[in-house]
C-alpha cells in the first residue's frame, strides 16, 4: 500500500519514510526541495512536486493511488512566522488545502497531519493536553491550527478522516544513521549545540535567561523523532481500522530547560558548550510540556527513546556523518 508523504525528504518525513518501509508500506516522497534533500529519499519512491501546485498534486495521486496521506510539509520557522506571517499563511494553509481537496477528489480520506504544540501559544505553568485552548501566539501556530479546522470542516462535508498530531521538540536522529536532522538554516536547539561544541560554529546563543523558570531558560518537552514516526504509523493504522478521527498530543510529559539540555550535551559528549547569551526571541514561550497520556492508552505509543541522553547521542553520532549535498 502506497502512502503520499509530503515533506519527504525533510527531517520527520525522511524518518517517517523510513518506519513506513519497515511497516510493510511503500512511501511516496512528495517534496519541493525547498528544504529537503535528494539523499534522504531511499526508502521509497519520489514525486517531486509543490502542494502550492495542484496539478503536481494530482499527478502524484494519479501515479501512485496512495491509501493514505501524511502531510508533514511547511514552513516552520517561528521567527520567520513573526516578521512575515503572509508567507506562512499562504504557504501553509493554501498548500494544506489543495492537498485536501486533491485527496478528496480521488477518493482518500485517511490523512495522518503534523501539527504542532505552538497552537496552544503562551499558557504558563500548564501541562498541555488535547482538550487545552489553542491561543497561538505566532503566524507559524496559527496556520497549523487553521489546518486543523480544515480537517475537521472537511469531516463535516466530505467525510475526511484524520488523526492530528500535535508534536512538541523533536530531536535526535536515526539510530542506524540512515537520516538525520540538517536543516538551512538550522534553527533547533540540539543540533545548534552540537554544532558549537564541535567547532562547526563559534557558539551556541540561549535565547533569553530571565524567563521565570528554574535558572531564567525556557523549558520544552523533547520527543525522539523516531518514537513521533511510530506513532504515525500507530495512527495510520488507527485510520485503516476504521477508527473515528482523533487529536494526539506527542511529547514525553519531561520538560526541560536550555541550561538543563546543555549540561545533558556536556555529559553525553564529554565537551563544553560555548555560549553567547542573548535576548528574548519574539513568539517564544516560556514553557511548552505535554500533560498528555492519550496516545499512550489509545493507541499503544511509547516514547521510550525520548531521553535527553539518547535523543543528544543519536543526533551527536548522526553529526559525525557526512552532510547531504543535495
Amino acid at each position: 500500500m502506497h502512502v503520499l508523504v509530503t515533506g519527504g525528504a525533510g527531517y520527520i518525513g525522511a524518518h517517517a519514510c523510513k518506519a513506513l518501509k519497515a511497516a510493510g508500506f511503500t512511501p511516496v516522497a512528495f517534496d519541493n526541495f525547498s528544504t529537503g534533500w535528494r539523499q534522504a529519499v531511499k526508502f521509497g519512491p519520489l514525486a517531486q512536486g509543490d502542494l502550492m501546485d495542484r496539478a503536481s498534486i494530482d499527478a502524484a495521486i494519479a501515479t501512485y493511488k496512495p491509501v493514505a496521506i501524511m502531510h508533514f510539509a511547511a514552513l516552520s520557522l517561528v521567527g520567520e512566522s513573526m516578521t512575515n506571517p503572509g508567507k506562512y499563511w499562504r504557504t501553509n494553509v493554501n498548500g494544506s488545502l489543495n492537498l485536501i481537496e486533491a485527496a478528496l477528489a480521488a477518493g482518500i480520506k485517511n490523512f495522518v497531519f503534523s501539527s504542532t504544540c505552538a497552537t496552544y501559544g503562551e499558557l504558563d505553568g500548564v501541562s498541555l493536553d488535547e482538550d487545552t485552548p489553542q491561543t497561538p501566539i505566532n503566524a507559524y501556530g496559527g496556520s497549523k491550527r487553521a489546518i486543523e479546522m480544515l480537517l475537521r470542516d472537511f469531516e463535516k462535508s466530505d467525510g475526511l478522516n484524520s488523526v492530528i498530531f500535535r508534536y512538541f521538540n523533536v530531536a535526535g536522529a536515526d539510530p542506524e544513521g540512515e537520516v538525520g536532522e540538517q536543516h538551512v538554516p538550522e534553527t533547533h536547539l540540539i543540533p545548534l549545540m552540537l554544532d558549537a561544541i564541535d567547532g562547526k560554529r563559534a557558539a551556541l546563543t540561549v535565547f533569553g535567561s530571565d524567563y521565570k523558570t528554574k535558572d531564567g531558560t525556557c523549558i520544552r518537552d523533547y520527543v525522539h523523532v523516531m518514537d513521533l514516526v511510530d506513532a504515525h504509523i500507530l495512527g495510520l493504522r488507527w485510520l485503516l481500522d476504521g477508527k473515528a478521527s482523533r487529536v494526539f498530543c506527542l511529547g514525553s510529559g519531561n520538560g526541560f530547560t536550555v541550561r538543563e539540555v546543555i549540561e545533558a550535551s556536556r555529559i553525553v559528549t564529554n565537551r563544553e558548550v560555548p555560549i553567547i547569551e542573548g535576548a528574548r526571541r519574539a513568539g517564544d514561550a516560556t514553557s511548552l510540556v505535554s500533560g498528555s497520556q492519550r496516545a499512550v492508552t489509545e493507541l499503544g505509543w511509547e516514547p521510550k527513546r525520548s531521553t535527553l541522553q539518547q535523543m543528544i547521542g543519536d543526533a551527536w553520532r548522526w553529526s559525525k556523518q557526512p552532510a547531504f549535498t543535495e
